[in-house]
Order: C-alpha cells, then structure tokens, then sequence
C-alpha cells in the first residue's frame, strides 16, 4: 500500500508561484496553434492533467500507478502538440513523494525514459517553439532526473526521524517504568520488613503491656528504633533519587578538597546548557568519584578542575599533581574507574586517564540534540 502526504503547498522549499506560474504556462503554449480544435484540446488536456494530479495524490494503492501512468501520457501529448514540457516537472515531485521503494523507481524510469525520447523527439524534428525554450528544457531535463530522488531521500529521512523519535520515547516510557518498580522494590525493601517488625513488637507491647510491663517498656524502646532507623533509610534513599547539579557538586567537592590542605583551583562555568539532567547527574557523581580519589589515593598537593562546553560535547578534566598508585595507569576497580567508566558508557561518554605528571581525567560526554522541527505532513 503506497501512503503519501499531500504536501503541495508546502513543496518542500519550492515557491508557490513557482508552481503558479507552471501552472497557467500551459495556456500560453496551447494559444500559439492555429487550430481552434488542438486549442480546446490542448484546454481540455489541461484541465484533466491538474484535476488528476490531485486526485493522484490522494489516491492509495493500485490507483495510483493508472493515474501517474495517464498523467505521463498527457505530458508527452502537451509536448508533441505543443512544445510544453514542464508537465515532466510537477511529475518528478509526484513520484518522488511516492513511498514505496519498487514503485518509486519503476515510475521514475517510466517518467525518465518518456520525457527523454520526448525531448529528443521535438528537437529532432527541429520544433521551432521547442528550440527557443531549450535552455529551460534542460532545466526541466537535470529537474526530472535529480528532483524525484532528492523529495524521496528527504522522506525517507523525515520517516527514520519519526521512527527513532517512537523508539526513544518507548525508551523513556520504560525508563519510567523500570525506575517505578526500583522505587517499589527499595520501598519494599526499606519499609516492608521494618513496619512487619514495628506490628509484631506493638502488638506484643500491647499484650505485656499489663503481665510484664518492663518487656512491654523494651518492645516499644525497639518499636521506637526500629521507626527511626525506617525514616533514615527512606530519607537516605529519597536522597539519591534527587538529580545532582554540577554546581552544587562543585561546591562540596571544593570543601572536601580544602579540608584535606589540598589547593583547589576551577575553570569554566559549571552551569551547563544543552545537557540533560541525567548526563549532568552522572557528571557530577564521576567528579565525586575523582575528587574522593584525589583526596584518599594522591597526595597531591593541587587539584585542578575545569569543564569546556563546545558545540558538539561537554568535558570535563580533574588534574591533580599526585601519584597514580596503580603504576600500570590501567583503570582499577579500587579507585573506582571502571564504575565511572561504565556510568558514562550509558551516556554515550568517554573517560581518559593519563598518569604523566601527576593524574589526569578527561572526561567527555556529547551534548543532547535538541529536537528537530518536523516539516509539515499530511
């Protein structure tokens, strides 16, 4: 089944009186006979050529091959009788808004061989109202051959553009999803166990409550913490559910590094643009990781941070002049890289160690793609 959108009014950057004037030309060429019959005919031809070519575009299936197939016909008829070829060119935007990929090319080559021996026709029989437009007719000639594949490829990547802008929102629905049955399990988890317990134990303090008073006075000291040792658990865990912004890392970070006597030296804005909130989440617990690494491992006695925006990604470097304990400078899990490592993966980012002069991080992700303003369709 062959779908398409009646796009002529938008025409895909073409002028509409472009079109306009393509459209009212037939006439002009049609009142250059002299015979009164081939001008009704060529009036008639006309009419039935435009009329068609809407109905084409809004046909589906089998249909649309009959119409295109008249719609060449009347196209080599108005430029045999009367020298007009520019019908070939509202037949190249017809075909290259056709969908289906065998259809496209068989109509393509169809048109293309017609219009070809057309042309060659009339100049071959040295048509003087043909000759004098010549130039234009290759114009119509290079349009006929290149205009049906540059429409067709540009569908066909608004089509992929609509195919993956499906599939990441699919991705966010069940990114959603997953993160509701993670909170469901660590509510489960944190809570389930400790408020069964907290039932168990008020229930047995109610029941001692009268036989033995000071157990009943015990089971409630452990009601009581086992309540506060749930609410910690729930606050830690709300805690890390909360995105990290860089600059309010930054700030704790410079505080763990003046209160181990480590210089602290920064460069660049850690407010970023054109980066997600997980991205920069996953920034700044990678800088976490670093610093706490710098301030354990190095004994260094400067560390150095800087973040870079380009157009195209975003990085980040944390420079100290330390030592790198693993001399084989190959990521180890005791100093947590291969942890950041697989963080930035999900991100599509990188992360380089280099271990001359002290220990370098050069971390690197892309910035997101804003999204693309669709063309309008039908």
């Amino acid at each position: 089944m062959i779908k398409r959108y009646f796009t002529f009014q938008k025409n895909n950057g073409i002028a509409p009186y472009t079109w306009t004037i393509l459209a009212i030309l037939p006439f002009y060429f049609i009142f250059q006979s002299s015979s009164a019959i081939k001008i009704v005919v060529g009036i008639l031809l006309t009419l039935v050529f435009f009329i068609l070519y809407r109905i084409a575009f809004i046909s589906k299936g089998w249909p649309v091959y009959l119409w295109t197939l008249i719609l060449i016909g009347i196209s080599i008829t108005a430029s045999s009788l009367f020298s007009y070829v520019y019908f070939a060119f509202f037949l190249a935007y017809f075909i290259g808004n056709i969908k289906d990929r065998i259809p496209f090319f068989t109509l393509y080559f169809i048109h293309l061989i017609s219009t070809s021996a057309s042309i060659n026709y009339n100049i071959v029989i040295h048509e003087k109202l043909f000759l004098t437009q010549l130039p234009f007719v290759i114009i119509i000639w290079i349009s006929v051959i290149l205009l049906p594949f540059s429409i067709y490829n540009r569908k066909e990547r608004g089509q992929l553009e609509e195919k993956l802008e499906d599939a990441n929102k699919r991705i966010s629905e069940l990114i959603k999803i997953e993160e509701r049955n993670r909170i469901a399990r660590d509510l489960h988890d944190t809570l389930g166990q400790k408020l069964s317990l907290i039932g168990l134990k008020s229930d047995l303090a109610r029941r001692l409550i009268v036989k033995d008073p000071e157990q009943a006075r015990q089971e409630l000291k452990d009601v009581q913490q086992t309540a506060r040792t749930a609410l910690s658990e729930v606050r830690k865990m709300v805690s890390s559910m909360r995105g990290i912004r860089l600059k309010d890392e930054i700030l704790r970070v410079k505080q763990i590094i003046k209160a181990a006597q480590i210089n602290f030296v920064s460069e660049g804005e850690f407010t970023l643009v054109n980066v997600s909130l997980l991205t920069e989440n996953i920034l700044s617990m990678c800088l976490k990781e670093a610093v706490n690494n710098v301030v354990k491992h190095s004994e260094a006695n400067t560390c150095f941070i800087s973040i870079e925006q380009s157009g195209k990604e975003t990085v980040m470097t944390i420079r100290d002049d330390g030592v790198f304990k693993d001399k084989t400078g190959i990521l180890a899990e005791g100093h947590g890289l291969i942890g950041m490592k697989e963080r930035l993966e999900f991100i599509n980012g990188n992360l380089k160690l280099l271990t001359k002069n002290g220990t370098t991080l050069i971390i690197s992700v892309p910035n997101d793609v804003k999204p693309f303003e669709k063309e309008g369709r039908k």
